[in-house]
């Protein structure tokens, strides 16, 4: 079943997970950065990897509206754009536990850090008991942070495509590739390499070869013996070339996708839904343009997951700034600021937010493969595929 869009156009959104813009140092800011405490206070400091847009999430909605209701918090972020210095902090966590020391930051936001944190035992221990705010979202959400991650905002990949000039829309990924053969030159995906909607495709057609099973393993693990069956997703990636936008020629990250498709340039293509929403509100991209999402199987979708580290000074208070974010003004503060798809219950939040977010089912997301396999994937792609 094709499900059309049904997501806020009229959302505020500042920018696009995973788009690409001009890396940066690590740096501390934030609206309260400079904020005072009276003596008596809590200072918590929220660790981000990843693009401004995050940082404007924490910065400008979370935080100002959090220190509002706790006037005895000062809340500070300190960014790693895109994640350059990751390796350097996971090291600079796993050093500081091991010497029991405040590592220097109270609340982690970045995938890959959480992730290896968690494995280096570096976290503080989650479930429902810890973090009350858990309790409003969907089992199997939460069930993929095991037992460490604290899901907050989620998105998925979908399919966009120009509603002048695409009357059949594929309903399946067997109907979408079949769609890119008889439409020679009206698709693209960029490089998976250079973001994460064209890494949904490649990860979708690779997946359609694998075992249910064998698509859960490397989603939690890197197997060898499974990512040789890739083979025959590359073959088809490799066929479909000279059917895509140019042969050889690929899109350079998520934003450019979508330039050409508020171009003209072609008629479809695989998008994130919170990139989509914000190009549509910017006027990247017209009215023209809407969206679905593909079955058999559909495109990835993902939550984002927070972590605490577990010798951190103020363990109680990141947890309370945790149950805010999870609350109904927090996971309204972030539909908002950033478009993204709440994780909690759509019944705990007010009408208007579940009717704009009807499709948005976050337990029904299909994950993206586990970070080294994922790496893996681009590494062939760039060698098998142009």
């Amino acid at each position: 079943m094709t499900h059309k869009r049904s997501l806020a156009a009229g959302f505020l959104a500042l920018c696009a997970a995973g788009a690409l813009t001009a890396c940066a140092p690590v740096a501390a800011t934030g609206t309260s950065a400079d904020a005072s405490s009276d003596g008596d206070g809590t200072t918590l400091t929220v660790f981000i990897s990843g693009d401004t847009n995050v940082q404007d999430l924490w910065d400008k909605g979370i935080i100002p509206a959090y220190e509002a209701e706790n006037p005895n918090v000062t809340v500070n972020t300190t960014i790693d754009l895109h994640g350059e210095h990751d390796q350097q902090t996971v090291a600079k966590l796993t050093t500081a536990t091991e010497a029991g020391d405040d590592p220097g930051y109270d609340l982690i936001d970045a995938g890959f850090v959480t992730s290896s944190a968690a494995q280096a035992g570096t976290l503080l221990d989650i479930d429902a008991d810890t973090v009350s705010g858990l309790a409003d979202v969907p089992e199997t959400t939460v069930a993929a942070g095991r037992g460490f991650g604290i899901p907050y905002r989620a998105s998925s990949v979908l399919l966009a495509y120009d509603t002048d000039t695409v009357t059949d829309v594929p309903e399946t990924l067997a109907d979408l590739t079949q769609w890119i053969q008889d439409n020679p030159g009206e698709f693209a995906y960029n490089s998976p390499s250079t973001g994460g909607s064209g890494g949904a495709f490649v990860t979708t057609v690779l997946d359609s070869f694998l075992t249910q099973d064998e698509q859960d393993t490397l989603r939690t693990e890197a197997d060898a013996d499974i990512m040789a069956k890739w083979s025959e997703g590359f073959d088809e990636l490799k066929a479909l070339g000279p059917s895509t936008y140019q042969e050889g020629v690929y899109p350079n990250g998520n934003t450019q996708v979508l330039e050409m498709l508020g171009s003209g340039e072609i008629s479809m293509a695989p998008v994130w839904s919170d990139q989509f929403l914000t190009s549509q509100q910017s006027g990247l991209i017209g009215e023209n343009i809407s969206f679905a999402q593909i079955s058999d199987p559909s495109f990835t979708g993902n939550a984002s997951y927070l972590g605490i580290p577990k010798t951190s000074d103020d363990t109680d208070a990141a947890i309370d700034l945790v149950n805010f974010v999870l609350s109904s003004e927090g996971q309204q503060i972030i539909a908002e600021q950033i478009s993204g798809y709440p994780v909690v219950d759509l019944s705990t939040l007010p009408q208007e937010v579940q009717d704009q977010f009807v499709d948005a089912d976050p337990s029904a997301l299909r994950p993206g493969y586990y970070s080294e396999v994922s790496s893996e994937m681009a590494n062939q792609w760039d060698q098998l595929v142009p």
